[in-house]
């Protein structure tokens, strides 16, 4: 009976032992994560603040995982990087910039074991989540700091025209208009907030072109939207404040910045590494915001008044906890038509085809 008892006590033990390590990673084995990142390191905009995320993994992950990444990856040697990475068996590949969408899909499919994540596209599969983060909410932050500091003739030097760039003029826009009228500054409601368009997310010598247009046609504010730090550099230069964009730009002698407005990607990577090493990752649709930490605003400006960055931080912690209402109506596009009702707020999927600006805004989206 006691040896009977002994074997199967052993069975159960060895059981649970290989359940154990078929649900979650091996305990002994490293993590082998890789990022295939748009640009080097060193750009001073999307892949600076995702190489900053790495690094933030590495420091909180330590001797768990093994970790590469590949720079200037884009659509035309996008597949072979991805393709690369799965065939040396690295457990969870994240491929950072939308043009990767559809070779990670495709790489993902051939290799279902493997896990895979994709930066600010909408794809998926059973081995593919895709993530973003909130930048529109420092976006609506930034703004409602202008707006209160009496800045009422913005330029923009936006990207893209697409829903991205758009929803971050709008929310900029809103919290501009915001922060005016709680000031009780007077400002013409059609046209607070004047964009040109890149049609390109990194042209350093086109951004420092429209940065110096819209400073000699008077704008006495300069936002930058792109990948680099150039447009904010430049009104720094002509004496006029900015506001930057992707990392703190006055670590790249954007001095004059008055607020920037940062993507912080490192708790995303942590939160899905430890999934993999548990055994818990799964697919998903995730956009995360100040909720989530994904989103944060630099250093004010010394210039910056106390009570302005404290009305900010008020609102910034509002976000913290979950209360997002930048677009809850009435909202009226740039015809004055009323977009969003009274009570009505807009959801994610209406946020992530947005096609429309918001009144206040001067300018056209292209085609």
């Amino acid at each position: 009976m006691g040896k009977r008892f002994s074997v199967l006590l052993i069975a159960i033990l060895f059981l649970f032992s290989f359940i154990s390590i078929t649900n979650g990673a091996d305990p002994k084995k490293k993590v082998k994560v890789a990022f295939a990142l748009l640009w080097t390191i060193h750009d001073m905009g999307w892949t600076t603040a995702h190489y900053r995320g790495i690094q933030y993994l590495k420091k909180q992950l330590g001797d768990k995982i093994i970790v590469s990444y590949t720079e200037n990856v884009h659509a035309d040697n996008g597949e072979q990087v991805l393709r690369a990475y799965a065939r040396k068996h690295y457990d969870i590949i994240f491929a950072t910039t939308y043009e990767l969408m559809d070779p990670c899909l495709m790489v993902a499919k051939d290799f279902p074991n493997i896990k895979f994540e994709h930066c600010s596209g909408y794809k998926k599969a059973k081995n593919m989540g895709n993530y973003f983060a909130r930048m529109y909410q420092a976006d609506y932050l930034a703004g409602y700091m202008a707006g209160l500091m009496g800045f009422k003739n913005v330029g923009t030097v936006a990207t893209q025209p697409i829903p991205e760039p758009i929803r971050g003029i709008n929310a900029f826009t809103l919290g501009l208009i915001k922060g005016l009228k709680e000031a009780g500054h007077s400002f013409n409601p059609k046209k607070v907030n004047t964009i040109v368009w890149l049609k390109k997310w990194y042209d350093p010598i086109n951004e420092t072109v429209l940065a110096e247009t819209l400073i000699n046609r008077g704008h006495d504010l300069i936002r930058q939207m792109a990948d680099t730090p150039d447009s904010s550099r430049t009104a720094c230069y002509k004496k006029v404040p900015c506001i930057g964009y992707g990392t703190d730009v006055t670590k790249y002698g954007a001095t004059c910045a008055l607020v920037s407005t940062e993507w912080a990607w490192g708790p995303y990577y942590v939160e899905t590494v430890k999934s993999v090493i548990n055994g818990t990752w799964k697919p998903r649709e995730y956009w995360g915001g100040f909720d989530k930490s994904n989103v944060k605003l630099s250093p004010f400006h010394p210039s910056v008044p106390e009570n302005v960055r404290k009305k900010v931080l008020k609102e910034l912690e509002k976000l913290k906890r979950g209360e997002d209402n930048i677009f809850k109506g009435p909202i009226k596009n740039q015809k004055g038509e009323i977009v969003i009702p009274a009570g009505k707020k807009a959801t994610d999927k209406d946020l992530l085809i947005m096609r429309w600006l918001v009144e206040g805004v001067a300018g056209k989206i292209p085609d």
